[in-house]
């Protein structure tokens, strides 16, 4: 499958970087007015342009992984070399009828909502679509499979996969300084102090991944009867920890809503 993302920056380059990765057998081209700080994708065979119409008619999918306010300077440049593509968006806000109406019917809209973690095969994809593109979608689908997990949700809730998956990548990362000087604080040095903590949360996000089973369950796992772990844990509660973090999610997801 060939791939033309238009938008260079952080999340297009880490989709593309993922599909280079992790999807071999597809091609990817990455466009950005100013190229000079991608130039490296060109050595791992991505194609790389100024140019938002390079080679886009041969595109089985177009990804649009840019800001709200060039959506429509966007369209106008491809819109006049496009017809029957699949056009996956980014875009936050934009909604997939708002989108539908500006690339016409001869083009499909498909709505995506992936994190830069594509770039490790890592992200959480969530996928909306309305019922008469669900054919046309599959592929998209099945491209974001390999770079993460990539669940089909109503579109209503796109606002809400935005904060619970791209930002949550920012509220994960926080977790994971606190850990990493709390360790500082109990003699580790941070580098030592950082491999523990984000290796840690990894293995709980694994396990959680793998037995699809409820946090609780493998929280019970690690904690005995006036041990060190529901010590810390009922410390934490005291604290907010939960609630701080559960209201941190909803003040992100009223912010999108405005």
């Amino acid at each position: 499958m060939k791939v033309h993302i238009i938008g260079g920056g952080n999340l297009g380059v880490s989709i593309a970087l993922g599909i280079s990765k992790f999807s071999q057998e597809n091609q990817v081209t990455v466009t950005r007015r100013n190229t000079t700080s991608i130039l490296y994708l060109e050595k791992l065979g991505i194609t790389v342009s100024t140019d938002n119409t390079h080679q886009i008619q041969e595109a089985d999918v177009i990804i649009l992984t840019i800001k709200p306010y060039q959506v429509d300077t966007v369209l106008s440049e491809i819109l006049p070399v496009i017809s029957n593509k699949v056009i996956a968006s980014a875009v936050s806000g934009l909604s997939i009828e708002n989108l539908q109406k500006k690339i016409g019917d001869s083009n499909s809209a498909i709505r995506i909502m992936p994190n830069i973690a594509s770039q490790f095969g890592a992200s959480a994809t969530c996928i909306a679509f309305h019922e008469k593109d669900k054919d046309k979608a599959q592929n998209v689908v099945a491209l974001f499979q390999d770079l993460g997990t990539a669940p089909i949700i109503d579109e209503k809730l796109m606002d809400a996969a935005t904060v619970l998956a791209a930002s949550g990548t920012a509220f994960a990362l926080r977790y994971i300084r606190a850990s990493m000087q709390a360790g500082i604080e109990i003699g580790f040095d941070w580098q030592t102090a950082l491999a523990i903590s984000a290796q840690t949360v990894k293995g709980a996000a694994e396990m959680l991944l793998e037995e699809k089973g409820h946090p609780e369950q493998l929280i019970d796992r690690v904690t005995t009867p006036q041990g060190c772990t529901i010590a810390g844990l009922n410390e934490m509660e005291m604290h907010g920890f939960s609630s701080s973090l559960i209201r941190g999610i909803k003040t992100s997801l009223k912010q999108i809503k405005g």
